[in-house]
């Protein structure tokens, strides 16, 4: 899906819903609101979204499923399944689906975690066993490497410095290339601020 460009503010807020797959009756009240006064911001954003979800490092069922992974760390039930739409539509399978909606899950626990050992700087924390099962890390449907590209979406947004280290170094192991982390990334950014809103 090619998320286009139109020339108002109140055009956008539709657009954006419709590009999505929602009606435009969902529109919000905050899109509402920015719509009302002919915001900029409104097309901006619509930018800032087709610019990541059609990033030349990701593919579309890659973008729609980082999307899928981002909506249910944000509790966004709305744009969840909006993307897990766009996604199945791109060739994403049940299975893919539900393993992005568990890493979101699983990045949850980690980052909580991960982050109060980074804050402590304390031997016993960083020593101590974490004692939380990973086992879907280990055989992933996604593959590890994109399987670690959504943890590192999803741990950016959370903003644990030490599971984004991690995560980052384990790609470009798997000779991931840093534009496609960046890119990532970028889009997890994106659509945490369209959550805001939606």
């Amino acid at each position: 899906m090619q998320f286009g460009t139109t020339p108002t503010s109140t055009d956008n807020a539709v657009a954006l819903f419709r590009d999505l797959g929602l009606p435009a009756e969902a529109v919000t009240s905050n899109l509402s609101a920015l719509a009302a006064v002919d915001a900029k911001y409104l097309r901006d954003l619509k930018i800032n979204i087709n610019n990541s979800l059609t990033a030349a490092t990701l593919s579309s069922k890659e973008a729609y499923l980082l999307a899928v992974a981002i909506m249910v760390n944000e509790k966004n039930s709305l744009l969840q399944d909006a993307f897990s739409r766009l996604a199945e539509g791109a060739g994403a399978t049940d299975k893919e689906i539900a393993e992005v909606i568990s890493c979101a899950s699983l990045m949850a626990a980690n980052n909580v975690y991960y982050r109060f050992r980074h804050f402590m700087h304390e031997d016993f924390y960083n020593n101590a066993q974490a004692g939380i099962r990973m086992s879907i890390m280990v055989n992933p449907v996604i593959g590890k490497e994109f399987f670690e590209l959504v943890s590192i979406a999803v741990s950016a947004v959370n903003g644990c410095e030490m599971c984004v280290t991690s995560h980052e170094k384990n790609l470009v192991q798997h000779g991931t290339d840093k534009q496609r982390i960046h890119d990532a990334v970028r889009l997890a950014a994106v659509l945490r601020s369209l959550s805001v809103l939606v």
